[in-house]
């Protein structure tokens, strides 16, 4: 039973190891701001203030979710503006 579980854990790290992590976007925060997983080993990485790739932590999660909110608020009031303008 032990060895099932180190080999499905040590497998995807090997293979991330040896040939690179395969990052795929599964969150869009905002136009610059995204979050990416690796298929292989399901870590999580997202974009810091200067557009670099650092891990994931609860702190940035939270960052995110805010920075999320901020951004669909600005892109609703942008249409609503764009909307009532034209009329």
């Amino acid at each position: 039973m032990k060895k099932s579980t180190i080999g499905t854990s040590f497998m995807p790290n090997v293979y991330c190891n040896l040939f690179g992590h395969d990052f795929e976007v599964t969150k869009k925060v905002t136009s610059y701001v995204k979050e990416y997983t690796c298929s292989h080993c399901k870590k999580q990485l997202t974009t810091n203030g200067n557009g670099k790739l650092i891990e994931l932590t609860p702190k940035f999660k939270e960052i995110n979710a805010i920075l999320e909110r901020i951004h669909i608020t600005k892109m609703q009031r942008s249409q609503e503006k764009l909307i009532t303008s034209s009329i």
